[in-house]
Protein backbone atom coordinates (compact mmCIF):
# COMPACT_ATOMS: atom_id res chain seq x y z
CA UNK A 1 0.00 0.00 0.00
CA UNK A 2 1.09 3.48 -1.11
CA UNK A 3 1.64 6.00 2.33
CA UNK A 4 1.35 8.86 -0.28
CA UNK A 5 -1.59 7.64 -2.21
CA UNK A 6 -3.74 6.54 1.19
CA UNK A 7 -3.08 10.06 2.39
CA UNK A 8 -6.04 12.93 2.06
CA UNK A 9 -4.95 15.92 -0.01
CA UNK A 10 -6.19 19.51 1.25
CA UNK A 11 -7.16 22.13 -0.80
CA UNK A 12 -6.04 25.21 0.40
CA UNK A 13 -8.89 28.26 0.49
CA UNK A 14 -7.42 30.17 -2.51
CA UNK A 15 -7.16 27.05 -5.00
CA UNK A 16 -9.59 25.61 -6.73
CA UNK A 17 -9.36 21.55 -8.24
CA UNK A 18 -11.96 20.39 -11.17
CA UNK A 19 -11.47 17.23 -12.87
CA UNK A 20 -12.92 16.28 -16.03
CA UNK A 21 -13.08 13.32 -18.20
CA UNK A 22 -9.23 12.46 -15.86
CA UNK A 23 -7.88 16.37 -17.25
CA UNK A 24 -7.34 17.56 -13.80
CA UNK A 25 -6.84 21.55 -13.70
CA UNK A 26 -5.59 23.22 -10.65
CA UNK A 27 -5.72 26.81 -10.01
CA UNK A 28 -4.30 29.14 -7.64
CA UNK A 29 -3.36 32.76 -7.37
CA UNK A 30 0.27 32.17 -9.09
CA UNK A 31 -1.82 30.22 -12.43
CA UNK A 32 -3.28 27.12 -13.77
CA UNK A 33 -1.66 24.06 -13.96
CA UNK A 34 -3.62 21.16 -16.02
CA UNK A 35 -2.29 17.49 -16.26
CA UNK A 36 -4.25 14.06 -17.84
CA UNK A 37 -4.59 11.03 -15.28
CA UNK A 38 -5.32 7.73 -16.20
CA UNK A 39 -8.66 5.98 -15.46
CA UNK A 40 -6.85 3.35 -13.31
CA UNK A 41 -6.88 5.43 -10.03
CA UNK A 42 -10.24 6.82 -8.82
CA UNK A 43 -9.89 10.58 -7.93
CA UNK A 44 -12.56 11.87 -5.88
CA UNK A 45 -12.70 15.66 -4.84
CA UNK A 46 -14.97 16.55 -1.92
CA UNK A 47 -15.21 19.59 0.83
CA UNK A 48 -11.48 20.36 0.10
CA UNK A 49 -10.11 17.10 0.17
CA UNK A 50 -9.25 14.83 -2.99
CA UNK A 51 -8.82 11.20 -2.47
CA UNK A 52 -7.17 8.52 -4.44
CA UNK A 53 -8.31 4.78 -4.71
CA UNK A 54 -6.64 2.18 -7.07
CA UNK A 55 -9.69 0.67 -9.24
CA UNK A 56 -7.95 -2.46 -8.67
CA UNK A 57 -5.21 -4.07 -7.20
CA UNK A 58 -2.44 -4.67 -9.93
CA UNK A 59 1.31 -4.24 -9.83
CA UNK A 60 0.44 -0.90 -12.27
CA UNK A 61 -1.84 0.57 -9.93
CA UNK A 62 -0.13 0.25 -7.18
CA UNK A 63 2.85 2.04 -8.27
CA UNK A 64 0.53 4.89 -10.15
CA UNK A 65 -1.15 5.16 -6.93
CA UNK A 66 1.54 6.94 -4.86
CA UNK A 67 2.97 8.38 -7.92
CA UNK A 68 -0.59 10.27 -8.72
CA UNK A 69 -0.36 11.79 -5.18
CA UNK A 70 2.54 12.92 -5.54
CA UNK A 71 1.85 14.54 -8.83
CA UNK A 72 -1.51 16.26 -7.32
CA UNK A 73 0.65 17.80 -4.51
CA UNK A 74 2.97 19.15 -6.24
CA UNK A 75 0.43 20.63 -8.55
CA UNK A 76 -1.61 22.39 -5.66
CA UNK A 77 1.83 23.64 -3.93
CA UNK A 78 3.21 25.20 -7.28
CA UNK A 79 0.07 27.53 -7.89
CA UNK A 80 -0.13 28.28 -4.39
CA UNK A 81 3.90 28.87 -3.80
CA UNK A 82 5.80 28.20 -6.88
CA UNK A 83 9.05 25.89 -6.93
CA UNK A 84 12.44 27.82 -7.37
CA UNK A 85 15.84 26.59 -8.11
CA UNK A 86 19.24 28.64 -7.76
CA UNK A 87 22.36 27.53 -10.00
CA UNK A 88 25.76 28.99 -9.02
CA UNK A 89 28.36 29.05 -11.72
CA UNK A 90 32.03 29.17 -10.48
CA UNK A 91 35.21 29.95 -12.60
CA UNK A 92 37.58 32.78 -14.37
CA UNK A 93 35.40 34.39 -16.87
CA UNK A 94 32.67 32.55 -16.46
CA UNK A 95 29.25 34.85 -17.00
CA UNK A 96 26.02 34.12 -17.49
CA UNK A 97 23.00 37.12 -18.54
CA UNK A 98 19.36 37.19 -19.26
CA UNK A 99 18.52 38.63 -22.61
CA UNK A 100 14.85 38.54 -22.93
CA UNK A 101 13.68 34.93 -23.82
CA UNK A 102 17.51 34.04 -23.56
CA UNK A 103 20.51 32.99 -21.51
CA UNK A 104 23.67 34.12 -22.85
CA UNK A 105 26.62 32.21 -21.45
CA UNK A 106 30.18 32.64 -21.58
CA UNK A 107 31.24 28.86 -20.55
CA UNK A 108 34.98 28.54 -21.39
CA UNK A 109 34.29 27.48 -24.99
CA UNK A 110 35.18 29.46 -28.11
CA UNK A 111 31.36 30.39 -28.80
CA UNK A 112 29.00 31.54 -26.53
CA UNK A 113 26.17 29.22 -25.22
CA UNK A 114 22.62 30.75 -25.75
CA UNK A 115 19.79 28.95 -24.44
CA UNK A 116 15.73 29.72 -24.75
CA UNK A 117 14.08 29.79 -21.53
CA UNK A 118 10.79 28.01 -21.82
CA UNK A 119 7.23 29.31 -21.93
CA UNK A 120 5.97 29.67 -17.76
CA UNK A 121 9.34 29.92 -16.43
CA UNK A 122 11.14 33.10 -15.13
CA UNK A 123 15.20 33.52 -14.75
CA UNK A 124 17.14 36.09 -12.88
CA UNK A 125 20.69 36.67 -13.04
CA UNK A 126 22.81 37.99 -10.60
CA UNK A 127 26.40 38.17 -10.59
CA UNK A 128 27.10 34.39 -10.80
CA UNK A 129 23.52 33.24 -8.97
CA UNK A 130 20.42 32.32 -11.22
CA UNK A 131 17.56 31.67 -10.46
CA UNK A 132 15.32 29.89 -11.71
CA UNK A 133 11.31 30.11 -10.51
CA UNK A 134 7.84 28.77 -12.03
CA UNK A 135 4.54 27.31 -11.00
CA UNK A 136 5.52 23.67 -12.21
CA UNK A 137 8.01 21.23 -10.56
CA UNK A 138 9.04 18.97 -13.52
CA UNK A 139 9.95 21.90 -15.91
CA UNK A 140 12.23 23.89 -12.96
CA UNK A 141 14.01 20.71 -12.38
CA UNK A 142 14.19 19.81 -16.24
CA UNK A 143 15.64 23.49 -17.19
CA UNK A 144 17.81 23.64 -14.07
CA UNK A 145 19.51 20.20 -14.66
CA UNK A 146 19.76 21.31 -18.60
CA UNK A 147 21.45 24.17 -17.99
CA UNK A 148 23.93 22.32 -15.18
CA UNK A 149 24.60 19.33 -17.81
CA UNK A 150 26.07 23.11 -20.28
CA UNK A 151 29.46 22.73 -17.79
CA UNK A 152 28.77 20.29 -14.76
CA UNK A 153 31.20 21.25 -11.46
CA UNK A 154 34.92 19.30 -12.10
CA UNK A 155 36.27 17.79 -8.92
CA UNK A 156 39.75 19.67 -8.80
CA UNK A 157 38.88 23.25 -9.30
CA UNK A 158 34.97 23.14 -8.44
CA UNK A 159 34.44 25.38 -11.92
CA UNK A 160 31.14 24.93 -13.49
CA UNK A 161 27.38 24.86 -12.21
CA UNK A 162 26.22 23.56 -9.27
CA UNK A 163 22.94 23.76 -7.25
CA UNK A 164 22.86 25.99 -4.43
CA UNK A 165 23.36 24.12 -1.43
CA UNK A 166 25.55 20.87 -3.59
CA UNK A 167 28.76 20.08 -2.06
CA UNK A 168 30.87 19.33 -5.01
CA UNK A 169 33.82 16.56 -3.86
CA UNK A 170 36.77 18.15 -4.83
CA UNK A 171 40.26 15.55 -5.72
CA UNK A 172 43.72 16.36 -4.80
CA UNK A 173 46.05 17.46 -7.58
CA UNK A 174 49.45 15.81 -9.00
CA UNK A 175 52.23 15.73 -6.46
CA UNK A 176 55.11 17.11 -6.65
CA UNK A 177 57.79 14.25 -5.99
Amino acid sequence: MSRIGRQKIIIPDNTTVNLENGLLTVTGPKGTLTRMFRPDISISIDNKEITLVPKKQTKQTASLWGTYGSHIINMIDGVTKGYEKKLILEGVGFRIEVKGKEIVMSLGFSHPVVVTIPDGLTVTSEKNITTIQGIDKEQVGQFSAKLRALKKPEPYKGKGFRYDGEVVRRKEGKRAA
